[in-house]
């Protein structure tokens, strides 16, 4: 189904500003205008009444999805993987489904004959940068646009028109937060988190109760396989179903709630609060996973990747061919990365109190300070000399230079 490339393929929520771009879009480009909602986990309405909003609201065709499946495969699972939290606590919340939903806006753009591509972002933010970036590295020949940047869609401007027009949406003047979710967590901004020595109030939290009162200790175990999550507590479960349960379980003891100031790929410091239960749950299991499992050396590189790769998705490069390469050595290390984590999840924390793996590194024989040790201590002596030898030289150097002290 293909009509002409004057038509503009727009990502739709189904909220008030993206409704009334369709209108917007339409009067000001004199293009028609397809709309795009992609499921990756946010809840509210069901798919069948936004795409009749859009349609309601003047789009000529609407495109809906539900990738809760392909969002957590193909997305959150290399991100759990490779341990990926930006600035060392920022699971990527809205960074890693962007370019899902990137991929679906290009796939439409194709089908139903649009040139160029429409988001909702604004010109101060990383997801402008992390929709287009994403969408020419698939479609080099597509166009970008957003209305709120290049066409002064501003939220009074919005409310205005969606009263003037009647269109089938709420307004309102008042919203202190912008909310972005999914089912890998849950991120808020702006309104009075703009001034960094105000608390967060509860009203800001949906996804994780307040851990100071928390109900009984959770015991939970995760079997893994290749660094994957496949059971929990023995019962099969798929990835999505692992992360909407543990979401579920963590949130209530109050684990996954994120307080930090990051610096955004634009080069402004952002107030931001994120609630990610099953995924902060679930990267603390994996890491005590590959602390069992992987080589020393590897695990010690990989350390570094996690964070490079932790900024490239951060950073609008999912695409991108550095990322590629990193994915490939990820991959390569989660061979052994197999068997059960268990863990307690309560008041704010997910504790590992016990790991078990046929594919583990750790020598009972080996580690045991008790009868039954296997490691011969006598060879430490000449392993100190050798790996000391190097600096006992230097410092010999340096002492009769006269460059160091004597101590």
């Amino acid at each position: 189904m293909s009509a002409s490339t004057d038509r503009v393929v727009l990502a739709y929520s189904g909220g008030l500003d993206t409704s009334v771009a369709i209108g917007w879009i339409a009067e000001r480009t004199r293009r028609e205008v397809v709309a795009v909602c992609v499921d990756v986990g946010q809840g509210g309405e069901d798919l069948g009444v936004v795409r009749q909003r859009a349609l309601d609201c003047g789009a000529v065709e609407a495109y809906v999805a539900d990738a809760r499946e392909e969002f957590v495969n193909d997305y959150c699972v290399p991100a759990l993987k490779a341990n990926a939290l930006y600035e060392g606590r920022y699971p990527l919340v809205s960074a890693l489904s962007r370019p899902l939903i990137a991929r679906h806006l290009v796939r439409a753009a194709r089908e139903f004959g649009a040139g160029t591509v429409a988001h909702g972002c604004t010109g101060k933010g990383n997801d402008q940068v992390r929709f287009e970036v994403s969408i020419t590295s698939m479609a080099p020949d597509m166009d970008c646009l957003s209305p709120v940047r290049d066409l002064a869609l501003t939220r009074d401007v919005a409310i205005g028109y969606a009263e003037e027009h009647s269109l089938p949406i709420e307004t309102t003047r008042h919203n202190p937060f912008s909310i972005d979710q999914n089912v890998w967590g849950r991120a808020i901004e702006t309104g009075f988190l703009e001034d960094l020595w105000n608390a967060p109030t509860k009203d800001v939290y949906v996804y994780t109760d307040d851990p100071t009162y928390p109900p009984l200790p959770d015991e939970v175990v995760i079997t893994f396989e290749r660094g994957v999550p496949v059971a929990l507590d023995g019962r099969p479960v798929t990835p999505l179903e692992a992360v909407q349960e543990l979401n579920r379980r963590a949130g209530a003891q109050g684990v996954g709630r994120i307080d930090m100031v990051e610096d955004r790929l634009v080069g402004i410091k952002s107030r931001e609060i994120y609630e990610a239960p099953g995924a902060v749950a679930l990267i603390e299991a994996h890491q005590a996973l590959e602390a069992v499992t992987l080589e020393r050396q590897q695990r010690r590189y990989k350390r570094q990747m996690e964070q490079a790769w932790s900024d490239l998705v951060y950073e609008a490069q999912w695409y991108s061919p550095l990322k590629r390469s990193m994915d490939a050595f990820i991959e390569d290390t989660q061979r052994h990365v197999c068997g059960d984590i268990r863990m307690v999840l309560h008041g704010g924390r997910a504790t590992v109190t016990g790991r078990r793996t046929d594919t583990g590194l750790y020598d009972f024989g080996l580690a045991t300070y008790d009868t039954g040790d296997t490691f011969d201590q006598s060879s430490a002596r000449g392993f100190i000399e050798i790996y000391g030898l190097q600096s006992r030289l230097a410092a010999a150097r340096d002492l009769r230079s006269g460059d160091v002290e004597a101590f």
